[in-house]
């Protein structure tokens, strides 16, 4: 199937888990998760109505971005490493999987630097697991506030990567949990936090229905991963 298939596909399954929840589809932000793939599939998923993109990779982005069309928008989605926040500060429009008070002011450093204010997503291991990244909810909650006072830093949410598991709703309670946590940093805070990013091809119609404002899609938009891609040798698209 065809990009603009599997796109129409995914926001048909995106308005009926609204439906289910009582939501606006409007309200779901869809990010189609672009790693490993050439500037020709971004040019053709923008072509067919797809702007928003997701990048986990500083250095390929770097290469790829300027080879994809202009009305592109990328967001980074991997973890970031200290010495590649200048390069991500320039490239992206939102930083998730911010994990460590380190890392956030690195980021409102070079932001300063840039004269840009960066919206962030603050990463939470609500699961608990050894092999990812993320804050563990109790340090989040310490930490928030100094996280929210940097400058050029601007907390908007927060983001998660739940356990795999075959069945989708078995990821249910960790959604809920970072919903839970969400509201917890709200009362802190004083003000709402709009986002809330987690659901990806398996399982973000259960995300959706416990408030995700932001799905992650890659292989079900995009197909099985291909080998990375050379992206300097590819042709701009218009």
């Amino acid at each position: 199937m065809s990009f603009a298939d599997n796109l129409a596909g995914i926001q048909q399954r995106i308005r009926a888990a609204c439906g289910r929840a009582r939501r606006d589809a409007q309200s779901v932000l869809l990010l189609a998760v672009s790693k490993s793939c050439p500037a020709e599939a971004i040019g053709e998923a923008v072509q067919s109505g797809q702007i928003f993109f997701g990048e986990n990779k500083v250095q390929e982005a770097k290469a790829k971005i300027p080879l994809c069309p202009g009305r592109a928008r990328w967001h980074f989605i991997g973890h970031l490493q200290s010495n590649k926040v200048r390069d991500a500060a320039g490239l992206f429009e939102m930083i998730q999987g911010v994990d460590s008070l380190n890392l956030a002011r690195e980021i409102s450093k070079r932001c300063e630097q840039a004269a840009k204010q960066m919206p962030v997503l603050l990463e939470v291991n609500v699961a608990g697991e050894s092999s990812k990244f993320g804050y563990k909810p109790e340090t989040l909650l310490a930490e928030l506030k100094e996280l929210n006072s940097l400058p050029y830093f601007t907390v908007h949410g927060l983001m998660t990567v739940p356990p795999y598991v075959m069945d989708p709703e078995k990821a249910r309670p960790y959604f809920r949990r970072l919903r839970e946590l969400k509201s917890q940093c709200e009362e802190i805070l004083g003000a709402p936090l709009p986002q809330l990013s987690m659901g990806m091809s398996g399982d973000f119609e259960i995300a959706i229905e416990e408030g995700a404002t932001i799905v992650r899609i890659g292989t079900a938009l995009f197909g099985p991963r291909r080998p990375r891609a050379n992206v300097t040798s590819l042709q701009h698209e218009p």
